[in-house]
């Protein structure tokens, strides 16, 4: 077998090809269907002209049909491209046409957008719709079902572990870019993460691994909460379940529901959910303690982990979700460009500091000079990944150039967190540098104070960043969301922070907005915190606090 996922999952639905590999709602498709709708997509793709190295983006909700149709693409040899739901007409204009995109899959209900924009995208040739209940329709666009039942099945393509596997990804600023892997590399890597370290990577070893788990009824149902266009939903919710013949379930969350997520967990049986820190958290465990206030709980006896990545996932809101269940909490470090290190909790081993991380044996800091930075030292550098890494950015080799170094003839992505080296070698996890504020010639991390903020029983989310200042050349803004039912007091919350932080790091304005605004993976947005700060100090220069509604 080789490394590709085309292969993996091939090997997988010959292993066990009665057990489920989707669930969405009512319908249920065992891996012989998964692997079998994914062939004739593969069929129709052929036949439209795509092929090896073609890029055919997947535009819609988390469904079965998205995971069906990126089996099929992967079949082809083509590249998935992952497009974000959230984004406008010039916004999506920018990505398709940056991946040199040739066909979409797409949910009904985004044909109004295709529309607008399909003149400007001669390289697109086949459009194919996602009955969505909407209504929709995209004039010429191909059907999702009629095509799986109009054409046959592909014969097996002599798959390559060089084929190339892509995410985009916008990170914290700037326009989206896509991140390259070796399919080799990158299945290799989710097959340690799913096999452990000790097992074999071989395709022997995978063999082993699922029939094992199949024969003691203890194949994975895995939930991804968070949505299957960003990394973490996809990797962590459904990749590393399907490497062990496992279940993928998915829902609509075009609104996330924490109450019809637990839901979901009692009656799947679900064994794993994969989320985005405290953007899901929060509310998930708002949500068990209103059930259990009213003598309603959920039944959480199926769940063993919560996995997270991208965003902060605070101490308190950590031991809150292991007071109703005794489950691992796996907090993952890591980007779209790599993984770095991670955090486990459970019971049995509580949670410690936030933002602390216990690093990957390929995982170093760097200072400015390439040096590494030595435990205990206090120094700040940049984590780089020495691990499985990207092959670059799509069509950008002056920012792989930047990124994926080096040095000492390991090479290393750089993918933009810095942190510092506690003694004993964990990582104390900073912030992206690109968002990072100067104030007075000190280096503020926004996620540090963020952190601090966030810890204060009246706060609900909190972002912050930098506006210029004429005496300090930054200063440190925050804006704070209350949680429900709560007011908050500026002087005792900043008070509260500086118990916390440094006098320099603690906000100089607090701008209290109804909700902070994230994307839908729970990242944040910081340029709409920055253009509402920016337009908060323009218009009240002397002001110390502000309050503002969730549409600013």
């Amino acid at each position: 077998m080789k490394w590709c996922f085309a292969e993996v999952f091939e090997t997988v639905a010959s292993l066990v090809p009665d057990s489920l590999a989707l669930i969405n709602g009512d319908v249920r498709r065992t891996w012989r269907a998964y692997e079998d709708r994914a062939a004739r997509i593969a069929e129709a793709l052929a036949a439209a002209g795509v092929g090896h190295d073609s890029k055919v983006g997947l535009y819609g909700y988390n469904s079965n049909e998205y995971l069906e149709a990126q089996f099929g693409v992967f079949k082809t040899r083509a590249v998935p491209v992952n497009v974000n739901y959230r984004y406008v007409e010039h916004e999506l204009l920018y990505l398709l046409e940056n991946a040199d995109a040739e066909a979409i899959f797409f949910d009904a209900q985004f044909a109004p957008r295709l529309a607008a924009i399909r003149d400007r995208l001669p390289k697109l040739k086949l459009f194919v719709q996602i009955d969505d209940g909407s209504g929709q329709q995209l004039p010429g666009a191909a059907d999702f079902e009629a095509i799986i039942g109009g054409h046959g099945r592909l014969p097996r393509q002599d798959h390559s572990e060089d084929d190339v596997y892509m995410l985009y990804t916008g990170g914290t600023t700037g326009m989206p870019k896509g991140v390259m892997y070796r399919q080799g590399d990158f299945t290799l890597g989710l097959g340690a993460a799913g096999l452990g370290p000790d097992a074999p990577q071989t395709g022997e070893g995978l063999t082993a691994a699922v029939r094992a788990l199949h024969a003691d009824g203890a194949a994975p149902v895995s939930l991804a909460a968070c949505p299957l266009m960003h990394g973490t939903g996809l990797w962590l919710g459904v990749f590393i379940a399907h490497f062990l013949g496992g279940t993928a379930v998915t829902f609509r969350n075009e609104h996330f529901d924490p109450h019809a997520l637990w839901r979901l967990i009692a009656r799947e049986r679900v064994t794993s959910v994969a989320i985005v820190g405290d953007a899901f958290a929060k509310p998930m465990l708002a949500a068990l303690r209103e059930a259990q206030a009213a003598g309603t709980p959920y039944d959480l006896s199926s769940l063993k982990q919560i996995i997270s990545s991208g965003v902060m996932f605070s101490t308190e809101v950590k031991r809150g979700l292991l007071e109703f269940a005794d489950i691992t909490i796996m907090d993952a470090m890591g980007s779209t460009e790599g993984s770095m290190g991670s955090s486990v909790v459970s019971r049995e081993a509580p949670p410690g500091e936030t933002a602390r991380f216990m690093s990957n044996p390929t995982t170093k800091v760097f200072n400015d000079r390439d040096e590494e930075v030595q435990p205990g030292s206090d120094e700040i550098g940049m984590i780089a990944n020495g691990g499985f890494a990207p092959i670059g950015y799509y069509k950008d080799p002056e920012k792989s150039a930047r990124t994926f170094r080096v040095i000492n003839g390991q090479r290393y992505s750089f993918p933009g967190d810095f942190a510092k080296v506690a003694a004993d070698g964990s990582l104390v996890l900073l912030g992206r540098g690109s968002v990072c504020i100067n104030t007075g010639g000190e280096k503020v991390f926004p996620e540090e104070v963020e952190e601090a903020l966030k810890a204060h029983d009246s706060v609900w989310d909190a972002l912050v960043v930098g506006v210029p200042d004429e005496r300090f050349g930054e200063r440190v803004t925050a804006l704070v969301s209350p949680r429900p039912g709560h007011v908050i007091d500026e002087a005792e919350l900043l008070a509260f922070a500086r118990q916390r932080i440094a006098g320099y790091k603690t906000p100089r304005r607090l701008i209290v907005v109804d909700t902070v605004r994230r994307a839908a993976n729970g990242k944040a947005d910081y340029k709409w915190a920055k253009d509402t700060a920016l337009r908060e100090a323009s218009a009240q220069p002397t002001a110390q606090r502000t309050t503002l509604g969730a549409t600013s």
